[in-house]
């Protein structure tokens, strides 16, 4: 697997957090039963479905409510609250859409199974450098908090860490490890330090 690439600015002084969730390739389909004309739009499906909360969805071939239909294959909206049936998407106000008659299908890539894996992340200098700056990990405490349920994989690096950061420039790498002991990049990328004005 080639891991993503994400570079971020962290502002020394204050808390830096980051929500990832991570996608298998398996495509899941969950068949519509009705969605509101309302602000946020409600969608209910004809079954439970796996979808948790915070996943990126597509919607298609809705017949009445065209409007929610996904104009591209790279478009998705995000379901912020989500119940065993229903998916609420708060980026979408349908009020003004036409009604809905029938069909559509909400379509989402299963998560992976967190919870056969651990993490760990750390920030160097440089890809060369044998300097550890910060390193996390998924024990208790050690900064990475993986959900199984919500699919997510959250890091925190703490005000007081942050803090103590005196680079202007590093990198950074996530990996994570499953029970078999298969290690598997996940994530890498540039930190750009900010400077703190209050301190």
């Amino acid at each position: 697997m080639v891991p993503g690439k994400v570079n971020y600015k962290i502002y020394q002084g204050t808390t830096f957090r980051q929500v990832y969730r991570w996608e298998t390739d398996t495509r899941y389909y969950a068949n519509i039963q009705s969605i509101t004309k309302s602000g946020p739009c409600v969608i209910t499906t004809a079954a439970n479905h796996t979808i948790p909360p915070g996943w990126r969805i597509r919607v298609t071939n809705v017949v009445g409510m065209k409007e929610i239909n996904m104009a591209s294959d790279e478009d998705y909206y995000v379901a912020n609250d989500v119940t065993s049936n229903t998916v609420t998407i708060n980026q979408v106000n349908s009020s003004g859409f036409s009604a809905y008659t029938s069909g559509g299908t909400i379509e989402y890539n299963a998560p992976y199974p967190l919870q056969y894996y651990s993490a760990v992340m750390q920030i160097r200098p440089n890809v060369l450098s044998d300097t550890i700056i910060l390193s996390l990990n998924s024990n208790a405490g050690g900064g990475i908090v993986i959900n199984p349920a919500n699919g997510t994989i959250t890091v925190t690096i703490t005000a007081t860490q942050t803090a103590a950061f005196n680079f202007a420039a590093a990198v950074y790498g996530i990996e994570l490890t499953d029970t078999s002991g298969i290690v598997t990049p996940f994530l890498t990328g540039n930190i750009t330090l900010v400077k703190d004005v209050i301190r």
